[in-house]
């Protein structure tokens, strides 16, 4: 319940911390930053959303701020920001816009798309250089006090990438068209029953969730009819995007993140600081640009325009001490009070660049690995943008992780059967160690996947040779170009058994590949079931049926072989390891860690590498030279990759008390536990891995 405006209590003074709003039980201290503002007038809204203004009293350095007494949690309000309007100067005051305060915790709905959004007159010659002063309240979203504590009881999980397996997925993608999901779309259905059962079955031990932050639809987008559905278009850094709860209330959102804990699975966030919502300079006035836009943007050397680094319109300044602070604020509050346990940073080297360069010794990463609350988390970096030296896989300091585009690629390549594929497949087998072998990394910081939300899903990459994004309005413009595909014959659905028994085999070894690589893996959401997208590899505004995973008719015989695949790889540390595999001898026995063999089991040659024709790939696989006794386990495992016609191969020599057994085989219906002979056959277009155990041969 809030109070009209003659209910209000004492306008005083209060303090310029925290920022944002914060309740401390005589009523709501209210602070915001603002360096080149020259008054802040806190907007306050009743039950019939009348606005009470009031400016904010005092400055203290930067930090406007003001105390009311007798108002409590659910208040709406916002912010009317008066300063100069000169765009050439990087200013874009304009108090007729009430904006959202950055650190709100809650919004009462979404913006509207609407002119009166814009800082300037719509279609007038002078463009953004012109003035609007039309009032834009009745199209923004209020922001809400809130007074939510400390997180819940339930404990972080603090599993390490040596034992994580990721599942990435979407919110309403994942649970809109499941059949016994209450709540379809929330973040209530994701902590659902049917969802948990699923999750646990498959062996996943970590979600991460496409952006949840407050986003905006972008006008070019709702103008078709469309919205941007994987909300990469953030505005609130504290607020959960109000779509996805189906009270308003964000309890939900920690009730999620518990039932995910109890279930032993974590819960990582796509985060989206890179840039915002307001895009360019003809982008809407939500909050920062209408706050103090030239403290919180990266601005060009015409300060009427924007560094756009992020492809978006504008990136944020982590250059300046208080958008930095907003991001680190915002991190911690997700972490301490929502109870999450990790973030992938999208587009991570625009966060990582200082005075335009990306430096790993840069202010983002000194305050993150200096803070100890956000030092011990799982941080993710999508290691590129589009600026300069954009691409950066592989330079993020230690304990970051990335995602390794390069995996997917080379992955994809090799079973396409494209030449001189083989040593980019024993790369990707052993960690990328090029990429990541310095400064102490451990060889799981590479997040290994082979198709993600951004590009073809599994099915669609055996399925189609080129992209289909009719469906996205940009005439087929959008999306990736380069996705290694191989339609197997025929573009799209087929009822030919032979090639749909060519695409099981495909997407299998697809997966084997992925889950018996060093590194940690990442699957895509729908993998599991056969989910296709019809070929559109950017289903970034298709918040229906083709962006959303399919149950209906999935795949329950590739589910299983998944979910075996999951468990194999559990089983087996040596899969998994923390250090890297460099062919060094071990202390214990002399035996190199790593050895790569050709199908005659003679170490393969600098011609075997050379050969553009080669189709096979076999390794066998030991404990790290190094590791301490502590971690060190015996045995041995030998896997083959066979991209060729069937074929035997020859076994390592075994130990003298041990012996080879058969367990993991793409060719095979069910997991086998057989046996092996000296030379063992190998079915064509398939992966197999030889386990050695202790002990007489058995049965």
């Amino acid at each position: 319940m809030t109070r009209p405006a003659a209910a209000l209590g004492a306008i005083t003074g209060g303090r310029p911390f925290p920022l944002g709003a914060s309740c401390d039980g005589d009523g709501v201290n209210f602070a915001l930053f603002s360096r080149h503002a020259d008054r802040v007038v806190l907007c306050l809204f009743d039950d019939q959303d009348r606005e009470t203004r009031i400016p904010l009293p005092e400055r203290e350095g930067d930090i406007w701020y003001g105390h009311v007494a007798g108002l409590t949690p659910g208040q709406r309000y916002g912010f009317r920001v008066y300063g100069p309007y000169r765009p050439q100067d990087g200013h874009r005051f304009n108090p007729n816009k009430l904006l959202m305060d950055p650190y709100a915790r809650r919004l009462s709905g979404r913006p509207r798309a609407d002119d009166a959004l814009l800082g300037y007159r719509a279609g007038h010659p002078d463009a953004d250089l012109s003035f609007d002063r039309r009032d834009s309240a009745a199209h923004m979203p209020r922001s809400v006090v809130t007074d939510l504590g400390p997180g819940g009881d339930d404990d972080p999980l603090r599993r390490p990438l040596s034992e994580t397996v990721i599942y990435e997925a979407h919110v309403r993608g994942l649970t809109m068209l499941h059949p016994g999901v209450p709540r379809p779309g929330t973040f209530l259905a994701m902590a659902s029953d049917p969802i948990l059962d699923h999750l646990t079955r498959l062996g996943v031990t970590a979600i991460e969730l496409l952006p949840v932050h407050a986003f905006h639809d972008e006008r070019f987008l709702t103008d078709r009819g469309r919205t941007n559905y994987w909300g990469y278009m953030s505005y609130g850094f504290f607020a959960p995007d109000p779509r996805y709860m189906e009270g308003g209330d964000i309890a939900e959102f920690r009730q999620m993140v518990a039932r995910f804990h109890q279930a032993g699975i974590e819960v990582i966030l796509d985060v989206v600081y890179n840039h915002t919502a307001e895009g360019n300079e003809l982008g809407p006035t939500l909050n920062f640009r209408g706050i103090d836009n030239a403290s919180y943007y990266r601005l060009a050397d015409d300060r009427r325009f924007y560094v756009n680094d992020a492809g978006t319109g504008n990136v944020l300044d982590l250059d300046n001490p208080f958008v930095l602070r907003l991001v680190m604020d915002s991190l911690r509050y997700w972490v301490e009070t929502m109870g999450v346990d990790g973030f992938r940073f999208d587009l991570c080297t625009v966060l990582g660049r200082s005075r335009g360069s990306f430096d790993p010794d840069g202010p983002f990463f000194r305050t993150i690995l200096q803070d100890p609350v956000l030092n011990r988390v799982k941080l993710i970096a999508e290691p590129w943008d589009l600026g300069p030296d954009g691409y950066r896989l592989g330079g993020y300091p230690a304990p970051f992780a990335e995602w390794n585009d390069r995996f997917r690629d080379g992955v994809r390549a090799f079973w396409r059967g494209d030449p001189d594929h083989v040593g980019q497949l024993a790369k990707r087998i052993a960690g990328s160690a090029a990429r990541f072998d310095h400064g102490g990394r451990a060889a799981t910081s590479s997040i290994n996947f082979v198709s993600a939300h951004d590009g073809f899903t599994l099915m669609d990459t055996v399925s189609y040779d080129h992209k289909h994004n009719q469906a996205n309005g940009e005439d087929n413009r959008d999306g990736h170009n380069h996705n290694l595909s191989d339609n197997m014959g025929v573009e799209g659905p087929t009822d030919d058994p032979t090639i749909l028994a060519r695409r099981i085999r495909r997407r299998r070894n697809l997966f084997a590949t992925l889950m018996l690589s060093q590194g940690t893996p990442m699957m895509l959401a729908g993998d599991e079931l056969g989910k296709s997208q019809g070929g559109n590899n950017n289903a970034y505004c298709q918040d229906n049926p083709t962006g959303w995973v399919t149950w209906a008719g999935a795949d329950q015989g590739f589910f299983d072989f998944c979910r075996a695949a999951i468990a194999f790889r559990k089983a087996h540390p040596i899969l998994r390891q923390r250090r890297f595999l460099h062919s060094q001898p071990r202390e214990q026995d002399g035996l190199p860690d790593l050895f790569w063999r050709r199908a005659d089991g003679q170490p393969m040659t600098y011609q075997d590498w050379a050969d553009p024709a080669g189709r096979l790939l076999a390794v066998e696989l030991r404990m790290a030279s190094g590791t301490p006794a502590h971690a060190a386990l015996p045995g041995a495992i030998f896997l083959v990759f066979n991209n060729g016609p069937a074929t035997v191969v020859r076994l390592p020599e075994s130990t003298r008390n041990g012996h080879w057994r058969r367990q993991f085989d793409t060719a095979c219906d069910s997991m086998p536990d057989d046996p092996a002979a000296r030379t063992e056959g190998i079915a064509a277009e398939s992966v197999v891995a030889f386990v050695l155990r202790d002990g007489p041969i058995r049965p």
